[in-house]
């Protein structure tokens, strides 16, 4: 990429947006950093959809290139495709359905150009509802992605961060390009999304970063084939309550652990091409962990060695809640 300018792709993907997308597009057309081209994968829209993205495609000011697929594939694999056909160095994704602000695109590139060592970079958004208004509050907060957080992602701990949890929205990341080989295929038996997926894949090999502030308005409403939740209480349930959850906790141990399974088998096939000394032993560590936990016995009492082993190796702080995680383990 040295020497000449970068090429950039939006990947972007369809499915019944006649209704949003054509804001969409507009943002995209004013983007102070035009993309050097926009590939769209419809997923057998039944609206309007495609012939609003022709009509956009006769008159955008960069080269649209419109897939309409022969069966509907679903979000994660329509994607998947959507990045395959990305020619650009960088790659940013694109929902159907958000306004982008037009320094977007300028501001995402800007920063990765400036961190030659980040592989990914992602952004805050305004959450609005169906008609464009504010929600009063921004998709980081739907995430948990709160302050305490962001000052660990700031001292490099994003990856460890991702395998916890999911903060980075797809709409709102850019990415280089030659992570494609890595990223991809994007797995169906897993329980975490494509975005999720990106994220962590490229948090194992290179930096990620953050721009603290909204870049694009994300819209919420009913046909979302995904979407965020709301910003939690700031009071989550307590006391018996919480602790009754957790005859459901063995099932998410499962999951969570083929996930991470799903990760590690992805990063070992691609071994050859990263340094991952540093990020393996941390992911056989939570698997660990969470193998521990899953398979506590049934009595009580006789969870007490495995609760305090993993108390004393301060996995429950490293991977789970601390005192909570092992107070839960202990007393459900």
């Amino acid at each position: 990429m040295r020497g000449r300018p970068s090429k950039l792709s939006v990947a972007m993907c369809t499915y019944n947006g006649a209704a949003y997308s054509p804001a969409q597009l507009e943002s995209l057309a004013a983007q102070t950093r035009r993309p050097d081209e926009l590939v769209v994968c419809d997923d057998c829209s039944t609206d309007e959809t495609t012939a609003l993205l022709r009509a956009f495609a006769a008159r955008a000011p960069f080269p649209v290139r419109l897939y309409v697929n022969k069966r509907n594939l679903g979000s994660t694999k329509n994607f998947e495709r959507a990045i395959e056909l990305c020619t650009g160095d960088l790659i940013a994704l694109c929902d159907q359905d958000d306004i982008w602000h037009p320094n977007k695109l300028a501001r995402s590139e800007a920063a990765l150009a400036a961190n030659p060592a980040a592989g990914l970079v992602f952004t805050d958004a305004e959450v609005i509802d169906d008609h464009t208004q504010p929600l009063g509050y921004r998709l980081w907060e739907c995430v948990r992605f709160d302050p305490a957080r962001r000052e660990l992602f700031r001292r490099g701990r994003a990856f460890p961060l991702l395998l916890e949890d999911t903060f980075v929205t797809g709409t709102t990341l850019l990415f280089h390009a030659k992570f494609k080989e890595l990223i991809l295929p994007i797995p169906t038996d897993i329980s975490i999304i494509h975005d999720a997926w990106i994220a962590c894949l490229i948090s194992a090999v290179a930096n990620l970063i953050m721009i603290d502030e909204p870049l694009l308005q994300y819209r919420r409403h009913g046909s979302q084939q995904i979407g965020v939740p709301f910003p939690p209480a700031e009071a989550q349930p307590g006391g018996l309550e919480a602790l009754r959850a957790g005859v459901r906790r063995r099932v998410a141990f499962e999951a969570s652990i083929r996930d991470l399974n799903i990760v590690r088998d992805r990063l070992v096939a691609r071994a050859g091409a990263y340094r991952l000394k540093a990020v393996m032993p941390l992911l056989e560590a939570r698997i660990a962990h969470l193998q521990t936990r899953a398979a506590l016995p049934a009595r009580k009492l006789n969870r007490i060695p495995y609760v305090l082993r993993e108390l004393l190796s301060w996995r429950y702080h490293n991977y789970s809640k601390g005192w909570l995680s092992a107070a839960k383990d202990l007393l459900c």
